[in-house]
């Protein structure tokens, strides 16, 4: 039997395409083993959104491949890379990394088990070079049915509802990597959800690369682009979101990856309506400086996004807002930073993430001149985060003494409706209470970004220490 161990790096949709991978190899009838050094195969599933990603993606490659040769019984260990990047730079990585035995794209997920097959079915001389199954534009989409074996906590799953993007980011990769939006159906998203709710799942993550996209593009494909946003034509978050709210049983459905251009006051009035949907909304808005939005082409201006935060939160009581920024983007002024740091103050996000700007080759920003210099991204990063920081308290403050519902992560730590698995902070809990189990606790403190609910006496700091620990 071959044994297969696989890393899984970047976000939670590439953890899907392993989780993917590792379906597909448990129905050929290989074992699949969390230790490399054990393994006839390790696959390193790649990211490649930001130069940050593409080198933790090359070192755990070159570890695989490092770690193979000091183990004479293992120098026969096959080493396929995957996803993003093997995607990217199909052409580039063969010569590059020659100690690979082969790559595969994104469309050869499902295909993972006869693709090895075909590796240890034939001969290979020292001077051959790696082979490459990647092919040039990604289409695939999962379905309801598509054999997968979850890696995540058994209460917790990510629902992949559509793929691609077909946004014109300036400073963005992954339409190239990924290919064009393409969504599921709201009946095959709704019988995953189900079966998934059947097995104990107490949280469903719905993510794709644009979540509030999901649906219209076949909405153009039938009536043309220039189709008006109507759920009653066909598909639509609305429609999936009250489905998927008739689901019998007691979880939470959770918003990721929603871009701000297609949010409807529909869309605002039905998460009002469905009390399964969390408290939650991550909303990468990148800017609020319309000089920066419009060269970063995100098809929004800083009044609409002051007007759809405001209707978000008139129309959706106690919502915890999440986004992310951008700084240090090419012709970003200080000014620009100002006016940031002032939209920041004035919202008060709940949950807030600053990204330096990464030069991206392929993207027309890599192109742009009056490039940032490291340093000043850094100090633009350090000024907008340092406010957030504050802020983050605050909010965490105001949540001292009242009562909040949480799921028991692990042993002593949980999350809120505000919390998003792996992305925002924690509520730290009594060790007693059952691990995938909803739970109503006091909040008698914080630390930093975590909420505190523990017994009198205990040290706070030294409670949290422990438990990062862990």
């Amino acid at each position: 039997m071959i044994k297969v161990s696989l890393i899984s790096l970047g976000c939670a949709k590439n953890l899907v395409d392993s989780e993917i991978m590792v379906g597909h190899l448990h129905k050929a009838g290989m074992q699949v083993v969390p230790e490399a050094e054990t393994a006839d195969v390790v696959i390193v599933n790649t990211c490649s959104f930001i130069e940050a990603s593409k080198e933790e993606s090359i070192q755990s490659i070159l570890e695989v491949n490092q770690h193979r040769g000091m183990r004479k019984r293992r120098k026969e260990q096959k080493l396929i890379v995957a996803g993003c990047m093997s995607q990217r730079f199909s052409k580039e990585l063969p010569d590059a990394l020659p100690e690979v035995d082969a790559f595969i794209g994104l469309d050869q997920v499902t295909q993972v088990a006869p693709i090895i097959e075909a590796i240890f079915a034939r001969e290979r001389g020292k001077a051959d070079a790696p082979e490459s199954f990647v092919t040039p534009r990604s289409t695939y989409i999962p379905d309801y049915d598509t054999p997968r074996f979850r890696l995540t906590p058994k209460h917790t799953a990510y629902i992949k509802i559509a793929e691609g993007c077909n946004h014109p980011c300036t400073f963005c990769i992954i339409p190239q990597i990924r290919g064009r939006h393409r969504s599921r159906t709201v009946q095959s998203v709704v019988a995953e959800a189900r079966q998934l709710v059947k097995e104990g799942v107490k949280e469903l993550n719905l993510i794709s690369q644009d979540t509030t996209f999901f649906g219209m593009d076949q909405w153009e494909e039938r009536a043309g682009p220039r189709a008006k946003v109507d759920s009653s034509r066909g598909d639509a978050l609305t429609t999936l979101l009250r489905e998927l709210q008739a689901i019998e049983g007691d979880f939470w459905i959770r918003l990721l990856y929603t871009h701000p251009a297609h949010w409807s006051d529909e869309l605002i009035a039905t998460i009002a309506e469905c009390d399964k949907v969390a408290r939650y909304v991550d909303m990468p808005l990148q800017h609020i400086s319309d000089r920066m939005l419009e060269i970063m082409q995100r098809e929004t201006s800083g009044a609409y996004i002051r007007d759809l935060v405001r209707r978000i939160r008139a129309g959706i009581p106690d919502i915890a807002l999440r986004t992310t920024f951008i700084v240090g983007f090419p012709g970003e002024t200080q000014a620009d930073v100002d006016e940031l740091c002032a939209f920041i103050e004035e919202t008060k996000f709940e949950r807030l993430g600053v990204f330096r700007y990464s030069q991206e080759e392929g993207t027309r920003a890599a192109k742009m001149d009056d490039q940032i210099s490291a340093k000043e991204k850094e100090k633009r990063w350090r000024q907008t985060m340092a406010l957030q920081k504050r802020i983050a308290g605050e909010h965490s403050a105001a949540r001292v003494g009242s009562r909040l519902r949480v799921l028991v992560e692990s042993k002593g730590v949980a999350r809120g409706q505000a919390d998003a698995p792996d992305i925002d902070g924690r509520v730290y809990v009594s060790d007693s209470l059952p691990v995938g189990e909803f739970a109503d606790v006091p909040i008698t403190g914080y630390h930093d970004y975590d909420l505190l609910s523990l017994p009198p006496g205990i040290k706070p700091a030294e409670w949290v220490q422990a438990k990062q620990a862990q």
